[in-house]
């Protein structure tokens, strides 16, 4: 378990160096570029000029619809925004040259645009942009009468663009940290969709060899587009991974066997739809686009500061989540304008928000960030993250932070502390020097054992805290500094490199809990 930890947080280092918005919006570029290629082959239902025609009207559609409504709503143009939804509408719908059917992709842009202001909540949407456009259109092609119209096609699942889609897709999730849900959510759908399929066929007396279906089912579906393209949409999931989980259940069911009301077949853009709608039941109250006024920084070490926001309204979270903050500004490099943050402060804090970042990044959004003065405002697009201590206090926990990596802890020791809760804990903070050890303070107000890896030896430690003395961390190192281990549930945090260089020295622990700094 922890060499798999170990790869996927190395990925993560690799993807985390590119915007979630930039990774999406490539990868369908190269799936359509991939489309238009084999449709010159025949080898994907749509031809190329029908691929052409219905890619320039959804562009067109959701980019004059999203630049109407964010002029009306006062927000950034986000222009990549607008290029997914019509990206993935691209491989949902059936593309076509007839003037009635291009009538009906552009209704279904507008729609999935025009639905991220009007069907939202304090300023965020609830449904996936996409999957509702194409539902609306199917509403609408039925109740009219009018098939020229089209409706969603899904034809996506075709086996020539099934490995294209897998590896992309793959990398879309990974990026979002979605993995565990879209494996769920495929584990239910293929096989739910398997014994629909067979069950359709005996019903219809045709025999037909059950490889043949398997085969079927896993390479001419829509599911792994689904799932890593609209399924794993960080901001329509809710904060939770058990919540997530139900969501993924929900939507997997629904795609696989979709539920039929009179001539209307609920496909799996529904099943997405439906799925959001449990998702917005879960986390309404944090679901929404919250601002934060900026306070003030302080250094904390020669390359680590902490920021002070006032949130604009209560907000919840408990300690070890993290936050999504947007620094607009021009010309923004490949990893975009929002980056995610550990929340440093404790619940009992608010409405005072901090967070605390490395400076000497050349990424444009750090160097915006470090430019904010007092009073300007800034945007969180949400609260997320399962790193959070277990709800049993019994339960003994060891603590590892790499560099940066200490600000959920801080969260989570502050919290204890404020709120009067106790916990067997003991603190591995492992920095590159020992002028690097941030937030000293709060770890000695702590009263917890604190062992330090550092390359020199750290001045006027306290009475409970030691320094490693030159042991390396690894497992044998580890088990050395912590002999009771196996006893302990291990939380690591940090940059995803060294999660990956650290996690196979936890493999004795009682459990493994990472916390990666994906894109920072």
């Amino acid at each position: 378990m922890t060499r798999l930890t170990a790869l996927w947080n190395r990925l993560l280092a690799v993807v985390g160096r590119v915007s979630m918005y930039r990774l999406v919006l490539v990868s369908l570029g190269i799936l359509t570029a991939v489309s238009l290629v084999l449709a010159l082959f025949d080898q994907v239902a749509p031809s190329a000029p029908a691929l052409l025609a219905t890619f320039v009207v959804l562009n067109v559609a959701c980019v004059a619809v999203d630049a109407l409504g964010q002029r009306l709503t006062g927000r950034i143009w986000r222009i990549e925004s607008s290029l997914i939804t019509a990206g993935i509408l691209l491989f949902v719908l059936y593309p076509t040259v007839e003037p009635l059917g291009l009538v009906g992709v552009a209704v279904a842009g507008v729609l999935a645009s025009a639905s991220k202001y009007v069907i939202a909540w304090r300023g965020r949407h609830i449904l996936n942009p996409a999957a509702f456009g194409a539902m609306a259109l199917s509403v609408i092609t039925v109740s009219s009468g009018a098939y020229g119209l089209g409706a969603a096609g899904w034809w996506v699942g075709a086996p020539a663009l099934a490995l294209p889609v897998i590896v992309l897709g793959f990398l879309v999730v990974a990026r979002a940290d979605k993995l565990r849900p879209v494996l769920l959510f495929l584990a239910i759908a293929l096989p739910v969709n398997l014994v629909r399929v067979a069950l359709a066929y005996s019903g219809a007396g045709v025999a037909v060899d059950i490889g043949t279906i398997i085969s079927t089912v896993l390479w001419s579906s829509p599911f792994f587009f689904l799932a890593a393209f609209m399924f794993s949409e960080p901001l329509t999931q809710p904060p939770r991974r058990w919540q997530q989980y139900i969501v993924a259940i929900v939507v997997g069911v629904l795609a696989g066997a979709p539920l039929t009301i009179g001539s209307l077949t609920l496909g799996p853009e529904a099943a997405v739809v439906i799925g959001n709608l449990v998702a917005f039941g879960f986390a309404y109250a944090t679901r929404a686009r919250l601002r934060l006024t900026f306070l003030q920084r302080e250094s904390l070490t020669p390359s680590v500061e902490e920021l002070s926001f006032r949130a604009s309204r209560m907000l919840r979270f408990e300690a070890g989540q993290y936050l999504e903050l947007e620094v607009p500004h021009a010309h923004a490099d490949a990893r975009g304008t929002r980056r995610e943050f550990s929340i440093v402060s404790a619940p009992e804090e608010l409405p005072v928000v901090k967070i605390a970042m490395r400076r000497g990044s050349q990424s444009t959004y750090k160097q915006a960030l470090a430019e904010i003065e007092p009073g300007r405002e800034l945007s969180v697009s949400g609260i997320w993250g399962d790193f959070v201590l277990p709800r049993h206090t019994d339960t003994p926990v060891l603590l590892v932070a790499a560099g940066i990596g200490v600000t959920p802890f801080v969260s989570q020791l502050r919290h204890l502390r404020m709120s009067g809760g106790a916990r067997d804990v003991v603190f591995v903070y492992v920095a590159s020097g020992a002028e690097e050890l941030a937030f000293r303070d709060d770890l000695e107000r702590a009263g917890i054992p604190v062992i330090i890896f550092t390359r020199d030896e750290p001045s006027d430690l306290p009475a409970h805290w030691r320094w490693a003395e030159g042991v390396r961390l690894d497992a044998e190192g580890l088990h050395r500094v912590v002999p009771d281990l196996e006893s302990r549930h291990a939380f690591i945090s940090g940059p995803p490199g060294l999660i990956a260089d650290l996690a196979p020295a936890l493999e004795k622990a009682h459990g493994l809990t990472t916390d990666a700094f994906s894109g920072y």
